[in-house]
């Protein structure tokens, strides 16, 4: 064969190989592309696919699109603005400085409270590693160097909810611990050491229950006030740090920083300074405060607790509110531990529990001044208007005793206040005879009306209402019925009637002052941080429900208890003292609480003193000689 016939026989079978291909292809087929190769013989390439399924190949792809679309339009214009902040929270970060806050005084000026420097460890969650191995040796050598175990440490840690905010790890290290993390957290991702301010209370114990105390802000305060606070402030928790926290905290300054991949500051891009908190003065002599706490301290055994409180009859401000025994509120500026708070709260005197507010208790005989001035104005007596007391009344079965066997004689309501008559107070409240008493419901008007079963307002927090019981309350709680026993009772202090010490002052102030309810307050002044002052106006609640010359007799009745009476021991003082003592039966296991309640100079009320000695026995034993060293203490300066 030729080499021509040779070479066309190769292209013949090649054009046959084809033919036969492309015959296979369109009956598999159907549909393809038309082409021509070199040679002229056309070829087809086609897809495997019907029009069914081509159909849902589009669907499928057109439903991943729309799929697609709307996840950058939810990413990019729904939630843009978060994701920016995020992603700008990876290199900008907003530093707060923290605000000094705000100084309580004493009246005469005395700092009763300080803010003192020191070294915080803080770590900021987002800026930990994410892998778990990693992070976990960050904790451990932070652990190493601060002496907090691991646990502790991951259980502060555990809310990432606020991931960007630091969290504060330990306050208050000392300088070798914290020159070594300084050194360690160039290192650490996350870590920081901060200069941080806290608390140092320089009044001493006695000042504990009035200022309180501040400490780390919780989750749920945090979630109230997160438009002023971080995580890592400190808020008021308690007494005058809590009533007074908006005044006190001050602004914080703000410094925009541009921060590493560990977080750690490299460019401050701006700056704004902190505001201070506002200072506070006062009314609380700190002198006579710490006096008032000695003399408690030497007059009673530890088993025993006592109140008292001294005020301003005039004006309603507080001189001195001592809670005994107390407690040191230095233990909480840096968070207590366990240990400690746990032996606070075990021991059996309840040295938190302030008593001067929250303590309710039988007001004993203190209360018959009250019941002697309803009993004037309601003309139920005047001022000559005499009982016999011989020793109680019987009513059916029942006796009413007087605490003297025999009784007292004649009795008008001069003598009955100035020796603590029952006999007395019994006919006045509930009556007996043919002599028509105030009954229950006009002794609960002017129980009221003196300020008792309602909160007063003292500008501290704790404060409780007291209680005075009604007929209806007894029918609803007790499901018996008001017997005239239950009025005997509530006419001497006795029974369901409680009261606060802070109210036993208070109504004490309304026969001091001739006829006004102040509102008692331990603020006198506010000092703002521009230097502008603003004095806190004395506040009634209410005046002239007791006519001058009713409220005189009383004053005149309290008088004759120190000349004569129950107080006789305050006889001796270098000013003129009017008072009441009260004995109140409250567990027929326990001694009863001593009462004494009183004013002076009396014919110009500046002093007005209540003292409260739970389990002390007698008023006139125990509550009066701790008055009468106050007294003496106080106008001897």
């Amino acid at each position: 064969m030729s080499k021509t016939n040779k070479d066309f026989f190769i292209v013949e079978n090649i054009n046959i190989g084809r033919k036969n291909s492309l015959n296979w292809v369109e009956d598999s087929f159907n549909s393809g592309l038309n082409d021509t190769d070199n040679f002229g013989n056309k070829q087809f390439l086609s897809l495997a696919l019907g029009e069914k399924k081509l159909k849902l190949f589009l669907f499928f792809l057109m439903f991943s699109l729309l799929i697609l679309l709307g996840k950058s339009f939810y990413l990019q214009i729904m939630n843009g603005n978060q994701y920016f902040s995020l992603a700008e929270n990876n290199r900008i970060r907003t530093k707060y400085i923290k605000a000094q806050r705000g100084i309580f005084y004493d009246a005469s000026g005395e700092v009763l409270v300080r803010n003192i420097s020191g070294f915080s460890l803080f770590i900021t969650p987002s800026d930990l590693p994410r892998v778990a191995s990693e992070r976990d040796d960050v904790i451990n050598k932070i652990s190493s160097i601060i002496g907090l175990s691991g646990k502790e440490i991951a259980d502060k840690l555990s809310d990432y909810k606020y991931f960007f905010q630091p969290i504060t790890v330990e306050t208050g290290i000392d300088y070798q611990r914290a020159m070594a993390l300084k050194i360690a957290s160039a290192d650490l991702p996350g870590v920081s050491l901060e200069i941080d301010t806290w608390r140092q209370y320089l009044g001493g114990d006695s000042f504990s229950h009035i200022l309180g105390y501040v400490g780390k802000i919780n989750a749920e305060e945090y979630e109230a006030k997160k438009d002023s606070y971080m995580l890592s402030d400190n808020i008021g928790k308690i007494g005058l740090e809590k009533t007074y926290e908006d005044l006190l905290k001050g602004e914080h300054g703000k410094k925009l920083i541009e921060v590493d991949a560990f977080g750690q500051e490299k460019k401050v891009i701006s700056r704004t300074e902190f505001t201070s908190g506002n200072d506070l003065v006062l009314s609380v002599d700190a002198d006579l405060q710490r006096k008032v706490y000695e003399i408690l301290e030497s007059k009673l055994q530890r088993q025993k607790a006592a109140v008292v409180i001294i005020s301003n009859p005039q004006t309603g401000e507080i001189l001195s509110l001592v809670d005994y025994p107390n407690y040191d509120n230095n233990l909480f500026a840096l968070g207590i531990d366990f240990v400690s708070y746990k032996k606070l709260l075990d021991d059996g005197q309840k040295p938190l529990f302030m008593r001067s507010i929250s303590g309710e208790y039988p007001s004993g005989s203190t209360v018959k001044i009250v019941i002697a001035a309803a009993a004037l104005e309601e003309e139920i007596i005047t001022k000559n208007t005499s009982i016999l007391s011989n020793g109680g009344i019987n009513v059916g079965q029942w006796f009413f005793p007087d605490w003297k066997a025999g009784g007292h004689g004649n009795t008008n309501v001069i003598k009955a206040i100035a020796q603590s008559v029952n006999t007395y107070f019994y006919y006045i409240g509930g009556g007996f005879g043919d002599f028509k008493g105030l009954g229950v419901e006009l002794l609960g008007k002017y129980m009221r009306l003196f300020g008792l079963g309602e909160k007063l307002g003292i500008d501290v927090t704790g404060e409780r209402d007291g209680f005075v019981p009604t007929q209806e309350w007894k029918n609803n709680v007790k499901n018996e019925p008001w017997y005239i026993g239950d009025t005997y009772h509530l006419s001497i202090g006795q029974g369901d009637l409680l009261v606060t010490p802070l109210q036993v002052n208070s109504y004490t102030n309304v026969i001091a002052n001739g006829g006004k309810l102040y509102k008692p307050k331990l603020v006198k002044e506010i000092v703002y941080n521009g230097g502008e002052r603003e004095i806190v106006m004395p506040e009634i609640i209410r005046q002239d429900f007791i006519s001058s010359a009713n409220i005189n007799i009383v004053r005149e009745a309290m008088r004759e208890t120190v000349i004569s009476g129950s107080a006789r021991s305050l006889n001796y003082l270098p000013v003129m003292v009017a008072g009441k003592t009260g004995t109140a039966q409250w567990n027929s296991n326990k001694e009863n609480h001593a009462w004494f309640t009183g004013f002076a100079p009396y014919n110009n009320p500046t002093f007005s003193i209540t003292v409260l000695v739970e389990e002390g026995g007698e008023g006139s034993s125990i509550a009066s000689p701790i008055a009468r060293d106050i007294l003496a203490y106080w106008f001897g300066k």
